[in-house]
């Protein structure tokens, strides 16, 4: 028997549900805070807008943006992590 809220796998130390946050760099020439959400919702369509946060580098090049997601299990945080990563205005996801 599963205990309840732990990973399946036994992979994760995480206990689900969590909130979990995620941080995706890119370029500030878009609007990387809009995309950000767009593509994470598509996997927590529950995500609430006044958790994300925006960070600009000191050039002003740069922006990092902190999502903060209510994750349900594994396969869901894997699967924002490929949805944002896959993305060509995204540099990095963390």
């Amino acid at each position: 028997m599963k205990a309840r809220g732990v990973d399946p796998e036994g992979e994760s130390p995480l206990q689900f549900p969590c909130d979990f946050p995620i941080k995706i760099l890119g370029a500030s020439t878009v609007d990387l805070r809009a995309l950000a959400i767009e593509l994470a919702r598509r996997h927590a369509p529950d995500l609430d807008e006044s958790r994300v946060r925006v960070r600009d580098s000191r050039a002003g090049r740069y922006q990092s943006i902190t999502v903060i997601v209510r994750a349900r299990d594994r396969q869901q945080l894997d699967a924002i992590y490929q949805e944002l990563s896959g993305h060509p205005e995204i540099a990095l996801v963390l």
